[in-house]
């Protein structure tokens, strides 16, 4: 059970960092996008 629980809390935080880096990315594209229209 306690190897289960390893697991379960590894994928856990795997998802979310995973989740954090696409949050990241998302955020980062539209702030770019942003930036070079209105430089237009």
């Amino acid at each position: 059970m306690e190897i289960m629980d390893l697991i379960a809390l590894e994928f856990f935080f795997i998802g979310l960092l995973g989740l954090a880096s696409l949050a990241i990315v998302f955020v980062s594209a539209v702030v770019l996008r942003n930036l070079f229209r209105g430089q237009r």
